[in-house]
């Protein structure tokens, strides 16, 4: 018996010198192969997974705010039934540019081709949530949130969304193409950091799943 193991164990060295070898020789393929699914993951997936689009109308944030003195809450804005308009109508563009107000060509176009015929402007919804998802401006409003915080209408709204008070041009929308929705689209751990806070106060958000999810 200890003969026996005496011989087991005089194997594992052999054994294990042996599998070194072998590693050895097939270091540089695994390597290789590493560094190929890491390019692949980092690099080639996201382009075949995500699409890229231009917004169908170029708009200067920085001109309409900076320059003509507009709030934002001129185009984006609580309806009177509670629903957010977060994509400006053609309605809110009619108000300033039914008639050229200088040479841009790019007034010119909205002018031509969407104000003119009252065609609204097809604008990509960058936050745009799945249609399982249910989320509320209007509880989600500065003054409820202020209550507690000090927030800025701007810093309350870049919580969620990118700021866009400050870009001359708008981002591209990139979807995804598995799920058809916005790679911008709300993550929920957005939501947990007030919603995971035990006696958020003063709503006191609720973190059930059916607050969210309809």
């Amino acid at each position: 018996m200890r003969k026996s193991l005496e011989q087991q164990h005089g194997r594992e060295p052999a054994r294990s010198a042996f599998l070194l070898r072998a590693l050895g020789r097939d270091a540089l393929p695994l390597f290789l192969g590493l560094v190929l699914a890491l390019l692949t993951g980092w690099a080639v997936f996201p382009q075949v997974l995500y699409s890229r689009e231009e917004q169908p109308m170029a708009f200067n944030h920085v001109l309409h705010i900076g320059q003509a003195g507009l709030d934002c809450g001129a185009c984006h804005y609580l309806r009177s039934d509670g629903s957010f308009a977060g994509r400006p109508s053609l309605e809110n563009c009619a108000e300033c540019h039914s008639a050229p107000l200088g040479k841009d060509p790019a007034e010119q176009r909205l002018i031509s081709e969407y104000i003119d015929p009252g065609r609204e402007i097809p604008w990509f919804a960058y936050a745009g949530q799945p249609e399982h998802v249910f989320f509320s401006h209007a509880a989600h409003s500065l003054e409820r949130c202020n209550a507690c915080h000090e927030f800025t209408k701007i810093r309350l709204c870049a919580r969620c969304h990118a700021d866009m008070s400050a870009g001359a041009e708008l981002p591209a929308y990139v979807k995804d193409r598995l799920t058809g929705y916005s790679k911008d689209a709300m993550a929920m751990s957005a939501c947990e950091r007030c919603h995971a806070l035990p006696g958020h106060a003063p709503t006191t958000a609720s973190n059930d799943c059916a607050v969210c999810h309809k």
